[in-house]
């Protein structure tokens, strides 16, 4: 292994880029003639559209063209699509509702758009905006998420009677009800996982070309996966083929999910680019990128568990309400379904189990996935429900996993939601972890916080996820006549050091130079396919493909080389970036093999020329990350303010490739976990939607001081499903950290006969708690 090779914690090469002003992000992007738009939103969130006046706007200083859903309409242009439908339990089909770019007839959340304004200045374009007249007839409008399917609420859609998109199911509903009848101990828990707000550091954009001369569109725009925007915008919305839309997408600051779908705006200006003649530009404002981005979770669950009477779980059951939204975006309704909900029995041997959700429209914006789509959500109904239930069966927190966690010898171990662990240690993850917070000796520091009137908790969050599901990944090692090595691969760093970590792959199994190696994504005419980055994918498919070409170029170099050394292949072997005759210090190094193989003279007969090797990733199952969090808080009963004193994690992601990378990404999981548990929370306001936590002064994000220094191991269990050994690590920190947290929270309230707090715990919904606890009364 070389001195960047995997396992080494190298310090991200594209940083000292970004970092000197070197990054490229949409905002840096300009072109000549360019126009910029503004889009014109509804301030309600359901009322019928009687006229839309644009006469004035179209006057106005600086304007190229005013547009509304009716020229959308004319031009044949389609709306976006949803790519993941789910039957119901019934084998109902799920209704689609058109997802138009602009509104034409009605708007169904505040936010909607109605019209677009092109200017030659974003600031003209907004002027303008404000001169259109809309006639509005309000509506009834339905927002909360418990409310949606309830008899009179107002419909957002006439298709989905009761606002109702599905009633799906998952597992053995009579094996469940058969296992509570016979439990000795049935535990339940109400929670709420509340909406959140993404916030990137970059809010959304893009700017759309169009070349009248060859109809060719180009977007650019920052998304987590080029090519399947170019899929969802060709055909459906544009009714072009692919090869007629390129879309490149540079630096990318920050995505978490939300910049994976396919958004109206991007439609918008390639459609606007063609119509006017001009590159047209839209760049989300952060009052904009809080009405409008994809928002994440917002769900209302009812969970039960049932143990024999040693403390053994028997059965699970859960149902949820998931909020949709008003439109379906991309990947909403398995979000809430078949991406989290498999993960329902976390690290626990439940023998049977049964889920149910129901998918509703409101008048909000759309939900869709947010950093461990519907993996925190499940991690964090399973851990709350098994603390109710060990303090049911007077057990520790402790214990009771332990005496339930799946054991290595059960693995291979298929659960009855259909997943199978194909490796981990759960009770080791817990171990190690509750030594290095210093478990055994938390009681004495309970005691202390009291003494100085605090109360005190601590918390596990052990959890499971899944990773690298998805299509396989494409990747093409090129050898370039300078001497470096270009990559192309269909994934898409949105800050997860890829450039690094990629390279650090191909030097360890080929010995190139780190240094020369250079890593390109995002640009759908130069790299052919792509699956894109999200779900924790990246490492698994994109460096399993780049190890399946390493193993091409070592395959045929060795024949080239063993050809140039006059030896037997047989007796040539391959290690630290040379090819060697067995024995002798005769050797080719791996570049020197790339310059000969352009030549055919140096090849044996029957090779092509050149050593370049693309190759996919072929991984058939996806894997599976696990660990345990511990939480500790130190709570002000006066004030309800909360304070995590302490936070350990211990993660099983199989082979690290870069230990830093990885630690940093579950520090950033980890705070936006805290960030849910404790601070942040989306509010509409339920008489009219309007959303009341628009802006920084009213949404709370986590700060430097949320959180202490994280205690941080790796537990390396090897993967058995890809030939690296890799477990995706991207999401794990916000899978473990919600229950984590509120665990913990609970725990410190638990003296005065609190049982749960809903999330954020915040200090008024604190001090609440204290206030109404049956131990205050």
């Amino acid at each position: 292994m070389g001195q960047f090779g995997v396992g080494q914690p190298v310090r991200r090469k594209e940083d000292v880029r970004l970092l000197t002003g070197g990054g490229r992000f949409l905002d840096d992007i300009s072109m000549t003639d360019e126009a910029h738009a503004f889009i014109l939103r509804s301030p309600h969130a359901h009322a019928n559209i009687r006229a839309i006046d644009t006469s004035a706007a179209q006057d106005a200083p600086g304007v190229v063209a005013v547009l509304t859903g009716a020229d959308v309409e004319a031009d044949g242009v389609g709306g976006i699509i949803c790519l993941a439908p789910v039957e119901s339990k019934d084998g109902r089909e799920m209704p689609q509702p058109p997802h138009p770019l602009l509104a034409r007839g009605r708007v169904r959340c505040v936010g909607d758009g109605l019209a677009m304004v092109i200017a030659d200045s974003s600031a003209q374009a907004k002027d303008a905006a404000e001169r259109i007249v809309v006639d509005y007839e309000p509506l009834p409008a339905v927002i909360g998420t418990a409310d949606a399917a309830t008899d009179g609420a107002p419909q957002v859609w006439d298709e989905a009677p009761n606002n109702t998109a599905f009633d799906w199911e998952l597992g053995d509903k009579a094996a469940v009800d058969a296992a509570f009848a016979a439990a000795a101990q049935v535990s339940t828990i109400d929670l709420v996982n509340q909406r959140l707000v993404v916030n990137s550091i970059e809010p959304r954009g893009a700017m759309g070309q169009y070349d009248a001369s060859t109809g060719l569109y180009t977007l650019h725009t920052p998304t987590q996966m080029p090519h399947m925007a170019r899929e969802v915008l060709a055909g459906p919305v544009l009714h072009v083929e692919l090869d007629k839309l390129r879309v490149v997408s540079t630096d990318v600051g920050g995505g978490f999910g939300m910049k994976v779908f396919v958004y109206v705006e991007q439609a918008l200006v390639l459609w606007a680019a063609a119509k006017v003649g001009r590159p047209v530009k839209w760049q989300s404002e952060r009052a904009e990128a809080f009405l409008c981005d994809t928002q994440g979770r917002d769900q209302v669950t009812h969970a039960e568990l049932a143990l024999d009477g040693d403390g053994k779980f028997l059965a699970l059951r859960v149902s949820s309400t998931a909020n949709l939204g008003a439109y379906l975006s991309n990947f909403s309704p398995m979000i809430v379904t078949a991406a989290g909900n498999p993960m329902l029995t976390g690290l626990y041997a439940i023998p049977a189990a049964h889920v149910e959700v129901k998918g509703v429209f409101t008048n909000t914006v759309l939900v869709d996935a947010y950093r461990g789509a519907g993996r925190p959500e499940a991690s964090y109904i399973i851990e709350r429900l098994v603390d109710t239930a060990a303090r049911d069966a007077g057990l520790s927190p402790d214990e009771i996993r332990r005496r339930n966690f799946v054991s290595p010898e059960m693995i291979p171990y298929t659960t009855p939601l259909g997943i199978t662990y194909d490796s981990g240690h759960f009770v080791q993850n817990m171990e190690d972890a509750a030594a290095t917070a210093d478990w055994a000796d938390f009681e004495a520091r309970r005691k202390q916080s009291a003494a100085h009137g605090k109360l005190r908790g601590i918390g596990i969050g052990a959890y499971a996820e899944i990773a690298g599901e998805g299509p396989d990944e494409g990747a093409e090692v090129i050898f370039e006549d300078d001497g470096t090595v270009t990559v192309l691969i269909g994934t898409m760093t949105n800050g997860q050091g890829h450039a690094t970590s990629y390279s650090q792959v191909l030097e360890d199994i080929l010995g190139l130079p780190f240094e020369s190696i250079n890593i390109v994504q995002g640009d759908t005419a130069r790299i052919a396919t792509g699956g894109g980055t999200g779900g924790s994918r990246s490492m698994i498919h994109g460096g399993v493909a780049l190890k399946h070409a390493a193993d091409k170029i070592i395959e045929k170099g060795r024949k080239i080389a063993a050809h140039m050394l006059e030896a037997a292949e047989a007796d040539v072997e391959f290690a630290d970036g040379s090819f060697t005759i067995i024995g002798t210090d005769r050797r080719l190094s791996v570049a020197e093999v790339a310059v000969a193989a352009r030549d055919q003279a140096n090849l044996p007969e029957g090779l092509e020329p050149g050593l370049d090797a693309e190759a996919r990733s072929e991984v058939e199952a996806p894997s599976y990350p696990n660990g345990c969090h511990i939480c500790e808080v130190e709570i002000d009963p006066d004030t309800g303010a909360c304070q995590v004193v302490n936070y350990t994690v211990a993660d099983d992601f199989g082979r690290v490739v870069n230990p830093l990378l990885v630690e940093g990404q579950v520090h950033g999981g980890v705070a936006q976990g805290a960030g849910q548990a404790l601070l942040e929370a989306c509010i509409y306001d339920p008489e009219n939607g309007q959303l009341m936590t628009g802006s920084f002064m009213d949404y709370a994000l986590p700060r430097a001081d949320t959180l202490p220094t994280i205690n941080f191991e790796f537990n390396e269990v090897l993967c058995a499903t890809n030939p690296l050994g890799i477990k995706g690590a991207g999401e794990a920190g916000t899978v473990g950290a919600l229950a984590a947290v509120i665990n913990a929270v609970v725990d410190a309230l638990s003296g005065l006969g609190v049982r749960h707090i809903e999330m954020p715990a915040t200090p008024e919904r604190i001090w609440q708690a204290i206030a109404d606890a049956p131990g205050n009364t």
